[in-house]
């Protein structure tokens, strides 16, 4: 059997399986429209509808709430949603959430939308102190007590993979650190994936989102092998993200097939329909992929990147605050990580350059970090990233604040696949510091 092979034998003190969670999803054109159907049919007769204020008057919005008005479904709209949500937005989420009383929630937008309606869906449902539900070591960690209200997600970009994972990521303002909650309970019910969205998008937005989804997908399967991941919860009380596995390696590999192919072609053409549907599945692909197998080092570095930039601003993104995309804070990182994880595992790393579409006849286990490490700088090349973390303002002299505002992503950093310390994150940050 595929799973039984060397890379997930199990060790006699590992756990004897992995569990998958996902939405009930329908991709496809125009399947927004079907939200009042799916509303209905989860019995739901008053709704609150979770966007944001620039997609509020959008024709996306504007869409779901002629569907949910044909369905005879009450709709109470939520817009005071921060793009990269804090402690603070989602406590205001929920606060509505609870005023609302709502049978369950629609939300429309990017990954801050879809996050801010899993929140606020919780702590309306089961009130608690803020830490109580968010990640240890962090907050107290402690599991959400049973379900929460239906919830249909509705992606408006191509890359967080939000719709198809129970994973709420926010800025903690006290400690100007990245951190979130994690849940199955918190996937939505169901996902409506519509490609069409993407028409509207800039080409900013669709890289950043686009290299989000492609280190979802490379992180999935470079993770630590779920046998041998550190949380040795089993049972129900199993962790949401478990490792690789031959599950997510199946999808993340076809997700890293589609951004090798049409991320480029998708940046740089609004009105190439097949590149843009294309990366909007493979964004659906790499969620579930990094649901289960979950993220690790480049994730659990790009939060204090996000955290600690000044003065950056990106078009196609809110103005009046300094704002690193998710995606790009994420793919600086990238190079630097896999040239330094590449040992540990140079077959899967190999095999990832293959997917994304490097040139890699030829190349021996020892040149497995270098391979997918200059593929994703010629991705990042061409779609005009920066030049590593150089380029944002940061030099030696920031490393070591670097290193400490990673080191509360122990729970993401434990999921690489070689052990991590101080000296290690400071080395992976210098190495990113510039590419080219």
């Amino acid at each position: 059997m595929g799973c039984c092979h060397a890379d997930f034998a199990l060790i006699d003190s590992s756990d004897r399986g992995f569990t998958l969670g996902m939405p009930t999803f329908t991709f496809g054109s125009g399947v927004l429209s079907e939200v009042g159907d799916n509303a209905r049919e989860l019995g739901l007769k008053r709704i609150g509808l979770f966007t944001d204020r620039q997609l509020a008057s959008s024709e996306h919005v504007a869409k779901v709430k002629a569907s949910l008005a044909a369905a005879n479904v009450d709709t109470i709209i939520y817009d005071e949603i921060a793009i990269e949500p804090t402690d603070m937005s989602l406590q205001r989420a929920a606060e509505f959430a609870r005023e609302t009383d709502a049978d369950g929630y629609v939300s429309v937008g990017g990954g801050s939308v879809m996050d801010t309606c899993k929140a606020a869906n919780l702590y309306a449902t089961h009130p608690a102190d803020f830490m109580t539900y968010v990640n240890a070591p962090i907050g107290a960690g402690q599991r959400v007590p049973g379900a929460v209200k239906p919830h249909i997600a509705c992606p408006t970009t191509s890359g967080t993979g939000s719709e198809a994972t129970g994973i709420a990521i926010f800025t903690l303002t006290s400690l100007n650190a990245k951190t979130g909650i994690i849940s199955r309970r918190l996937i939505p019910t169901v996902a409506l994936i519509d490609p069409d969205v993407t028409a509207s998008l800039p080409a900013n937005v669709v890289a950043s989102t686009g290299f989000d989804c492609m280190s979802h997908a490379l992180e999935s399967i470079t993770a630590r092998a779920w046998p041998r991941r550190l949380n040795p919860a089993k049972g129900v009380a199993r962790p949401v993200s478990q490792g690789a596995n031959v599950f997510s390696d199946a999808l993340a590999a076809q997700a890293l097939d589609a951004v090798g192919k049409y991320l480029v072609r998708a940046v740089r053409d609004a009105s190439d329909t097949e590149a843009r549907t294309e990366m909007m599945y493979a964004a659906l692909l790499a969620g579930i992929a990094f649901n289960a197998a979950g993220c690790h080092l480049p994730h659990g570095l790009s939060y204090a990147v996000s955290g600690l930039t000044k003065d950056w601003h990106v078009a196609g993104y809110p103005d009046g605050k300094t704002l690193v995309p998710h995606g790009m804070a994420v793919v600086l990182n990238n190079p630097s990580v896999w040239r330094h994880t590449a040992p540990a595992q140079p077959e899967r790393h190999l095999r990832c350059a293959h997917h994304l579409g490097a040139e890699a006849r030829g190349a021996t286990p020892d040149d497995a970090g270098e391979v997918l490490a200059s593929r994703v700088i010629e991705l990042m090349k061409v779609t005009r990233m920066p030049n590593g973390l150089s380029a944002l303002g940061f030099g030696e002299a920031q490393i070591d604040a670097l290193a400490t505002g990673a080191e509360p992503q122990y729970r993401v950093i434990k999921n690489a696949p070689v052990d991590i310390g101080r000296d290690e994150l400071r080395s992976l940050f210098r190495a990113a510091l510039r590419y080219w």
